[in-house]
């Protein structure tokens, strides 16, 4: 793709403008959204996300807007899956569920400016050494590894990291919330409320998980400008997908190991890649290894919708035969 300064800029500014409307009906009237309202905004993000596909589609080609597509797809589960430890965060800090949603929009925006940061470091990277694909791809099945071993995330399992600990010694915190304000006065002191901690901690635990997310959409595309839009909008939706799903997230139990097939799959595509351009002399002297092949793109998009759609419909029938179990079990 051949994209102009003008694009991107008017990309950005679109993108800006969205969010910040969105900040500022939050803003405005700090509420639970119910299923209704948070139905059609997830509903408008990704009817958003597909017509932007569209347009990449006549503007680019099929092929760019596949590659869209399925990055976008694959980066929006792994942001369902990144909403188990988001539940866990709000429960662990006792956030209000009027005040939840800004604290995830803020999250998600500090989320969407790292990420910016980790993808311009990501596309240097590939463009200077090919090699790093195979960094990438060997990354990626081990964190699928890791996935299929540990499954869904616990209580127990999120640890306050080194920015959360540093902000609670060193700045002055309030014990209680003060509606959704982030700072408050006690005792004559102005001081931050807990709700900028739980900022904190969605937005570098988002940025953990970028460190899965980023290597994996750039085995799906190497186009900078495919990437950071296909993030933008699996993350954009984020905040409605959480108060849409609800309790349906406790029931998505085979959530992880697909999203593992997946990660995996992109893994083994990362390193067949690197080794069909390879150029390291350990390797094959240095030679394009010629029996490694390139999977389409259409491939990958099927392997993905596949494997997400076998994983969530196996969890809804296991979820419903459990609770059948338990209702007969009650019964007696």
């Amino acid at each position: 793709m051949d994209v102009s300064g003008l694009v991107w800029a008017g990309t950005l500014v679109a993108l800006i403008a969205v969010l910040l409307v969105d900040l500022l009906i939050i803003g405005r009237r700090p509420h639970e959204p119910s299923v209704r309202e948070s139905s059609l905004w997830v509903a408008f993000y990704v009817g958003l996300a597909l017509l932007f596909g569209a347009g990449v589609w006549l503007t680019s080609g099929a092929s760019a807007a596949g590659q869209f597509y399925t990055g976008w797809l694959t980066e929006y589960s792994l942001s369902v899956d990144n909403l188990f430890v988001f539940v866990i965060i709000m429960a662990r800090f006792g956030v209000p569920r009027q005040y939840q949603q800004k604290v995830l929009l803020v999250g998600i925006v500090l989320a969407l400016l790292m990420r910016g940061a980790f993808i311009a470091a990501g596309a240097a990277l590939i463009s200077q050494f090919s090699w790093v694909f195979y960094i990438f791809g060997a990354f990626l099945i081990y964190t699928a590894v890791n996935l299929a071993r540990q499954g869904e995330p616990g209580e127990d399992e999120f640890s306050e990291n080194m920015l959360i600990r540093w902000s609670r010694k060193a700045l002055p915190i309030s014990k209680m919330y003060d509606g959704a304000k982030l700072t408050t006065h006690e005792g004559g002191r102005r001081l931050f409320t807990p709700l900028l901690i739980v900022m904190i901690a969605i937005g570098t635990t988002d940025l953990i998980f970028a460190l899965d997310s980023i290597p994996a959409i750039f085995g799906i595309t190497q186009e900078p400008y495919l990437v950071f839009t296909a993030n933008v909008f699996a993350l954009m939706g984020l905040r409605q997908l959480y108060f849409l799903l609800g309790g349906l997230l406790n029931r998505l139990i085979y959530l992880s190991y697909g999203l593992a097939v997946v990660l995996g799959f992109i893994g083994v595509k990362l390193v067949l890649e690197a080794l069909a351009d390879n150029n390291l002399p350990f390797i094959n002297g240095g030679e394009h290894v010629g029996w490694a092949p390139h999977i389409p793109i259409w491939l990958s998009l099927l392997v993905i919708v596949g494997t997400l759609g076998v994983a969530t419909v196996a969890s809804l029938i296991k979820s419903a035969r459990d609770r059948r179990r338990e209702l007969a079990e009650a019964r007696r």
